[in-house]
């Protein structure tokens, strides 16, 4: 059972200025945004009290901002480039001592794999930060999530120098292992080569397929692995595509 006085809000991490598909986030998916699917999806994880939206106050993403408002969803605004300084201070704003760190385009991130690392976090406690992405890393591409308190956040946003890992929020806190208490979460089978993010046009084919499918977007992720098992020729559709994520980013971890 989590201590009554944790506060855990998720905050989905979303633009429109993505380079190799532009716009990805408000791309439709069987009628629904691609930033509809996540927050639809991670909301039904039950360890999260509050979900929010995190873009920033470029001109171009005044349509997530806009979405929002109309969807009835929390939206913060913050800096473009410094996603570390938006997350900080969207968790200050909304108050939480754990968060949970989600991006706009995976749409096929699962809530039973959210719910699943907060409660290693809890587990082991104590810890500062726990995630599904650090070596071995064995969960499908895209249902990666960070769960880490506000005050490991706030030492990163004190501390890291480095503007372009302050892009991607938490690697001041996974290659610091000697400063903070990390958890890595594995699943027992390694589908690590399975590409379910959304990086690009064949990425997104894919998902269409997968909600086409369903027909909804409460199917599950093992749902799912039962539905390509079926159907291997689906994972040919994007199979091709090469993931930029600099997962350098993972080394000294």
């Amino acid at each position: 059972m989590l201590p009554s006085t944790d506060r855990i809000v998720g905050i989905v991490q979303a633009r429109m200025n993505s380079k190799r598909l532009p716009g990805k986030v408000l791309k439709d998916i069987v009628g629904e945004p691609m930033l509809g699917r996540v927050l639809s999806r991670s909301r039904r994880a039950a360890r999260i009290d509050h979900i929010i939206v995190a873009t920033s106050t470029a001109e171009a993403d005044d349509s997530i901002a806009s979405w929002c408002d109309a969807s009835g969803w929390d939206c913060f605004r913050g800096d473009e480039a410094d996603v570390l300084d938006r997350f900080y201070r969207a968790a200050t704003k909304y108050q939480a001592s754990l968060v949970v760190r989600i991006t706009a385009d995976n749409p096929l991130l699962d809530p039973e794999i959210i719910d699943r690392v907060i409660d290693a976090f809890f587990a082991h406690a104590p810890l500062d930060y726990a995630s599904n992405r650090l070596p071995p890393h064995t969960f499908p591409q895209g249902t990666e999530i960070d769960v880490l308190t506000f005050e490991a956040l706030a030492h990163a946003w004190l501390e890291d120098d480095n503007h372009a890992l302050r892009e991607h929020v938490t690697p001041y806190v996974y290659r610091h292992p000697e400063r903070f208490r990390i958890l890595n979460v594995s699943d027992t089978v390694d589908r690590s080569w399975m590409r379910w993010t959304v990086d690009t046009a064949e990425d997104l084919a894919f998902v269409r397929r997968v909600y086409e499918h369903f027909g909804r977007d409460t199917f599950s992720w093992r749902e799912l692995l039962d539905v390509l098992e079926k159907n291997p020729h689906w994972s040919e559709i994007n199979g091709a595509v090469r993931d930029v994520t600099p997962r350098a980013l993972l080394d000294g971890v």
